[in-house]
């Protein structure tokens, strides 16, 4: 039976949060070693393969996870059986994921031709199998999540991590002698991840299925259901990637005209100071993940809805405030222990923009928060307005302080950050406005 209430929903976050924060300290520790082992040319071809994948993964998987949370939860607080929901939604999305592995499969000679890289054409064959696997990972995950189950999620991100550590260390040590041979077989060490996870969960599922699946009835769910809902959080989670494209057009292009170091700053911006302030997003992005599942009950059980989402939002917010004001104050720190390669300068300008960034981890890991509640409740439309609304103005602003040389990279964070709050205001009001005959 999943758990309800405080204990259920601080009980879920804990378990993701400590999940997320094993699998991405293991993703990050797997660097060093197969920096030193392919080098920078290496480690570039293999970064190469990524920006499509991860389109195609964000299209075919993003929005599945609360999506199927919420109508999980539904049935269950209904005295439903959930196995309509997940068989409907395990046949859309390995549909739409396969299509996704065969578009990539198609594309592949193309894309690696584009980059310059014709070998690299094997290195997407070799990843293609995961976007499918990686949709079924998706509707296993939502589904336990749905009822109040964290723990597989948690443990099959570490598990993930641990097979592409296990198994690309070791391919990528055999065949270092050729760089393509290697990378080609690092990627196919990440489908054999994702095939580890899919097992894993699978098996769990088949454990319990018989407790999980049994109810006094099953009404079925209609595909069209579960594209309503995982729709708007997919369109949603497109656009900040759409927009950093963008950005990393105009902005470069606006910092050359004053400046002769301007990737270097773009670079200390997105891949530095957006690093460090998603770390803590990251870690509480598990009470919007176990925000889901309680609001949806709550919801169908017709009391304690507001309750229960302000009290997701206000552990989201003492858990970030901390974080925030850690990276305030320990910006420097931060710094030096991570980014150990930077000059004196440029350690500078970063510690400036993590300290001018830090409110945005307050205000990022709300909006995450509130976001899910928005989707628990039957509105994931409302965040993906109140993103895109943010997204404009995150890109318009960023734009035109950006063009000024006395703000110059800084007006990338202060947009943002502005940007951020108008979200989470956005969310907010929204949250409200729909919780209000439901205390």
């Amino acid at each position: 039976m999943a758990r309800k209430g405080k204990d259920g929903i601080i009980k879920g976050a804990a378990q993701i949060a400590i999940g997320g924060f094993l699998a991405k300290l293991i993703g990050a520790l797997y660097r060093i070693p197969l920096t030193n082992i392919l080098g920078g040319e290496g480690i570039g071809l293999y970064q190469l393969v990524y920006p499509f994948y991860c389109l195609l993964l964000t299209l075919s998987a993003t929005g599945i996870p609360s999506a199927i949370a919420k109508l999980v939860a539904e049935k269950r607080a209904s005295g439903e059986s959930p196995s309509a929901v997940f068989s409907t939604a395990m046949r859309l999305f390995l549909a739409v994921g396969g299509a996704s592995t065969l578009l990539m499969i198609f594309l592949s000679p193309l894309l690696a031709k584009a980059q310059g890289e014709q070998g690299l054409t094997y290195g997407y064959f070799a990843l293609a199998p995961s976007v499918i696997t990686v949709s079924a990972i998706s509707v296993f995950r939502g589904y336990f999540q749905g009822e109040g189950d964290m723990f597989p999620t948690a443990c099959s991100e570490v598990l993930e991590q641990l097979v592409k550590v296990a198994v690309g260390l070791i391919v990528a040590y055999l065949f270092r002698e050729n760089l393509l041979r290697a990378v080609t077989a690092l990627l196919f060490a990440v489908s054999v991840s994702e095939l580890a996870a899919l097992a894993f969960l699978f098996l769990r599922f088949r454990k319990a299925k018989d407790k999980r699946l049994e109810g006094e009835k099953a009404s079925p769910v209609s595909k069209r259901q579960v594209l309503a809902l995982s729709f708007p959080v997919t369109l949603a989670s497109l656009l900040l990637p759409l927009s950093g494209l963008v950005e990393s057009v105009a902005l470069v292009r606006l910092l050359k005209g004053y400046a002769e170091n301007a990737v270097a700053l773009y670079g200390l911006y997105s891949g530095g100071a957006v690093t460090i302030v998603n770390l803590p997003v990251s870690v509480c992005y598990g009470v919007a993940v176990a925000s889901v599942p309680a609001i949806a009950r709550a919801a169908v059980e017709g009391t304690g809805v507001r309750k229960k989402l302000l009290y997701s939002l206000g552990l989201t917010l003492a858990l970030s405030t901390v974080a925030a004001v850690g990276l305030y104050f320990c910006s420097g720190l931060a710094v030096r222990l991570i980014f150990r390669s930077l000059s004196e300068n440029e350690r500078r300008i970063l510690v400036r923009l993590v300290k001018l960034f830090s409110v945005s981890a307050v205000t990022l890991s709300a909006t995450q928060t509130l976001s899910a509640s928005l989707t628990a409740l039957g509105k994931p439309s409302h965040s993906a307005i109140s993103m895109g609304v943010a997204v404009a103005v995150k890109t318009g602003l960023g734009i035109l302080l950006v063009r000024n040389p006395s703000v110059s990279v800084y007006g990338a964070v202060i947009a943002a950050d502005i940007a951020y709050m108008l979200s989470f205001a956005l969310d907010f009001f929204f949250a409200m406005r729909l919780t209000k005959n439901k205390k």
